[in-house]
C-alpha cells in the first residue's frame, strides 16, 4: 500500500495500541506513511506489535503507560519530549460490567469512567500544548454508538462515551481556533477479544446462548454483521484525511445508528 500524502511523515501515538483496534488503526496510521507511537501496560502485545511493524517494514516505536494515571502520563510526555506528535488516538478504553446498575460496585463505576474519560482529559493535557505551539494536530477520540443509543446492562460504558461524545464536541471549540482538529470516531461492535466478552457475558447475564447474544445484538444494524477492526482503521484513516472536519463524530456501525 502506497503512503497517504497528507499522513505521511507525521508521527501518531496511539493509547491501547497493544492489541484490538487500537493495533489495527497503528498498522492503518503505518501503512499510511506515519511513525507510529503504540502505547499500553502490556509490554509483551506492545512487543508483539512491533515485531509485526517490523515484518511491514513500518516505523514504530512503543511505550509503557497508564493513561488514566496523572504521574504516568507526565513520565510519557517527558519520555517523548523528543518527538513530534501530531496525531493523538485516544483508543485506550474497557468494556466495564455487564449488570444491571443496581448490582454494579462503584469501585467498578469509576473504574470505567477512569479508563474511558479520565484518560482523554489527562493525554490531551498532556499532548495539546506543543500541537497548540505549532497551530496544527488532530486528536480522534474513540467513542462508541452506545454513547448515542440504549445498551441495556451496560450504563457505566454508555455513560462514559456519551462524556467522549461531550467532551470531544466541547474541545474541538476550543482547539479549533488554535489549528488542532479533534474529532470522534464511534464504532459499533466490532469482531474481537472484547465484543467476544460481552457476548459471554450478555448470555450469562440473560441464561441464553453465545451465539443467541451475538444474533441479537447484530440483527440491530442494517448490516446485520459485526464491524471488523481493519475497518476501523482505515476508517481513521480516512477521517485524518478530510482537514474541514472538527468536532465531528463518525459512526461505523454497519448501520446501528441508522
Amino acid at each position: 500500500m502506497n503512503a497517504v500524502p497528507a499522513l505521511a511523515g507525521r508521527t501518531a501515538l496511539v493509547t491501547g495500541g497493544g492489541s484490538g483496534l487500537g493495533r489495527a488503526m497503528a498498522r492503518h496510521l503505518g501503512l499510511a506513511g506515519c511513525r507510529v507511537i503504540a502505547v499500553g501496560r502490556d509490554t509483551a502485545k506492545l512487543a508483539s506489535v512491533a515485531k509485526e511493524f517490523g515484518g511491514l517494514g513500518l516505523e514504530i516505536r512503543t511505550a509503557v503507560c497508564d493513561v488514566a494515571d496523572p504521574e504516568s502520563v507526565s513520565a510519557l510526555r517527558d519520555e517523548l519530549a523528543g518527538e513530534t506528535v501530531s496525531i493523538l488516538v485516544n483508543n485506550a478504553g474497557v468494556g466495564g460490567p455487564v449488570a444491571p446498575i443496581t448490582d454494579i460496585e462503584p469501585e467498578d463505576w469509576d473504574a470505567v469512567f477512569s479508563s474511558n474519560v479520565r484518560s482523554i482529559y489527562l493525554m490531551c493535557r498532556a499532548f495539546l500544548p506543543p500541537m497548540y505551539e505549532r497551530g496544527d494536530g488532530d486528536v480522534v477520540n474513540l467513542a462508541s454508538v452506545t454513547g448515542k443509543r440504549p445498551l441495556i446492562r451496560r450504563t457505566p460504558y454508555a455513560a462514559s462515551k456519551m462524556a467522549v461524545l461531550g467532551l470531544t464536541r466541547t474541545l474541538a471549540f476550543e482547539a479549533g481556533p488554535r489549528g488542532v482538529r479533534v474529532n470522534s470516531l464511534s464504532p459499533g461492535p466490532v469482531r474481537g477479544e472484547r465484543m467476544a466478552r460481552n457476548f459471554r457475558l450478555e448470555a450469562q447475564a440473560t441464561g441464553g446462548t453465545v451465539e443467541d447474544a451475538e444474533r441479537a445484538f447484530v440483527s440491530r444494524a442494517a448490516l446485520e454483521r459485526l464491524v471488523e477492526e481493519d475497518e476501523v482503521g482505515a476508517g481513521l484513516v480516512a477521517m485524518l484525511q478530510i482537514p474541514g472536519m472538527c468536532g465531528a463524530d463518525i459512526d461505523l456501525s454497519a448501520g446501528m445508528i441508522a
